[in-house]
Order: C-alpha cells, then sequence, then structure tokens
C-alpha cells in the first residue's frame, strides 16, 4: 500500500507519473501528483487516475519523485516541502541535476529523515511514455533497493555509486549525445557541399563505423526531414553538457572535447533558441556553411 508522489509534469514527468499510477492502481496504493500550474496536475488525473495535490499533502508520500529542469527548482521545492516532510520517505530525484546540488541537497533531507536519491533517465519521451526509461541512480544502494519497485517507468536501473553520480553519468552522457550530434552534422555539412546526396550518405554511415544514436536516430528522421519536433529542449541539453564541463575542472580532468561541445550548444541555444529541439543545433552548422541538411 505504497503512497507515490510525482513533482513535474513536463513533457517526461507527465508519461512517468503515468505509470506510477497504472502501479497504484494495480497494487492498491496511492499515486499523487503536483505540479507549478495546477490544472496540469488536474489534467493528470483525470486522464491517468493519479491524484492532484498541493506540496503538503504531496510530502507525505512514501516515495517523492521530482523530474524538474534544473537542481535550482529542485531547491525551491524542496524549501517548501522540508517543513512537511516525514521521516522514512526516500526522495527520487529524476532531474538532470547537479552533482554538486545532490550533496546539498542529500543533507538537508538527511535532518528530517529522509534519504535522496539522484536518479535522471535517459530514453526521452518516448522512453517515457513505454515505460522503458534508463535510470542511473547515484546515493544509498539499499535505500534505491527498497524503493526500486515504484519505478514503473523503467526499463533499466543501474547504481552508479555514491551521491551524485547519477546526476555525473547523466551529464557526460549527455554530453557526448551533443558530440555525437554535433560531428555527424558537422560530416553531413561537408558532404552536402562536396555535392553527396545527405540520404544515401547517411544510410552509409549508419551501416558503418561512423554511425551512432544520433545518425541511427535523430538526424534522418528529424533534421534532414525539416521537421525538428520538439522533444528534448536545446537549452537543456546545453546545460548538461554544461554540468559535464563543469564536472571536468572539479575533478581536475581534461576534457577538451567536452568543453568545445559544451560551448558549441551554448552557443546554438543562444543563435537558435533554448526551446528548439535539440536537434535543431545543426542549424548552426548550416548557417556557418551556407546549405540545408537535406
Amino acid at each position: 500500500m505504497t503512497t507515490t508522489a510525482f513533482l513535474g509534469l513536463g513533457a517526461m514527468g507527465f508519461p512517468m507519473a503515468a505509470h506510477l499510477a497504472r502501479r497504484a492502481s494495480a497494487q492498491g496504493g496511492r499515486a499523487l501528483v503536483w505540479n507549478r500550474t495546477a490544472a496540469r496536475a488536474a489534467d493528470h488525473a483525470a486522464r491517468h487516475g493519479s491524484e492532484a495535490v498541493d506540496l503538503g499533502a504531496a510530502a507525505q508520500a512514501d516515495v517523492l519523485l521530482t523530474c524538474l529542469p534544473t537542481s535550482a527548482e529542485v531547491d525551491e521545492v524542496l524549501a517548501a516541502l522540508q517543513p512537511h516532510l516525514r521521516p522514512g520517505t526516500v526522495w527520487v530525484d529524476c532531474t538532470s541535476g547537479h552533482p554538486e546540488a545532490a550533496a546539498r541537497q542529500r543533507a538537508l533531507l538527511a535532518e528530517v529523515g529522509v534519504t535522496f536519491l539522484d536518479a535522471p533517465v535517459s530514453g526521452g519521451t518516448n522512453g517515457a511514455q513505454a515505460g522503458t526509461l534508463t535510470v542511473m541512480v547515484g546515493g544509498d544502494e539499499a535505500a534505491l533497493r527498497r524503493v526500486e519497485g515504484e519505478l514503473a517507468f523503467a526499463g533499466k536501473v543501474v547504481h552508479v555509486g555514491g551521491s551524485g553520480t547519477g546526476f555525473a553519468v547523466k551529464a557526460v552522457n549527455n554530453a557526448l549525445l551533443a558530440v555525437n550530434l554535433w560531428a555527424a552534422g558537422e560530416g553531413l555539412a561537408v558532404l552536402g557541399r562536396a555535392g553527396v546526396d545527405l540520404g544515401a550518405a547517411l544510410n552509409v554511415i549508419n551501416a558503418s563505423s561512423g554511425r551512432s544514436n544520433a545518425s541511427e536516430n535523430l538526424i534522418g528522421q528529424r533534421v534532414l526531414s525539416r521537421e525538428f519536433p520538439a522533444t528534448f529542449a536545446l537549452g537543456l541539453l546545453a546545460k548538461d553538457a554544461g554540468i559535464a564541463a563543469e564536472l571536468t575542472a572539479t575533478v581536475k580532468g581534461s576534457a577538451p572535447v567536452l568543453a568545445q561541445v559544451a560551448a558549441l550548444m551554448r552557443g546554438a541555444a543562444g543563435v537558435v533558441g533554448p526551446e528548439a529541439d535539440h536537434t535543431a543545433a545543426l542549424k548552426l552548422i548550416e548557417a556557418m556553411n551556407g546549405l540545408e541538411l537535406r
């Protein structure tokens, strides 16, 4: 009879919370939802059978999950919730947050007997809808094992280390997405200027050693098609790549490619717009080369 509360019903959170509601219905538990825009939570309740609540009610859940744009928004919600939280709750933060924020948030929640797990997800909106997301979790492994069954949106859950490591893996993963996306875009721009049919070139690349998730699942469907569907915002990818660059400095590492792609994503977000789909970053490559990738 577990009560879960899901805070943040954006493009990812809305379908993720729907899986929790279906599990609650099947198991006899409760699935509470909250969103800054209350109408969004009411819509979720109407569609999926969850319960739209205020933050005070959400604080009483056994498992509290957040999926917000950045760690700054998590800090705001944490400050509002902290007086109402009860000992024994496990807070699972699915935000693509900052590793340094995890330590601060974990310590604040420990003061009221709440365990914090940084647990960002990968798989995009399609994975959220299908319930096949990969969850990378930092923090107490025993706490994760207690609540893992409640993560009904997950296809794979991996404990990656101590507090903050989930956020670290997510940032580097998304920086690698940016690297692959940008590199493939540059390569196709060169081929386009050389007069090569880009659809045919992409077909070859995807059957050869230059392929990546970006070339196989993003560029043909979103860039060459000129559709650029709004799924994962370019501004959020720029944020994550920036976190990876900051992490490099924190650990005194050397990752010049990650640093460069963070700057490129930041520049692309400034030129194309942070709300555009992340694949629209290649519009900056198009401008640099005087051609469209189509």
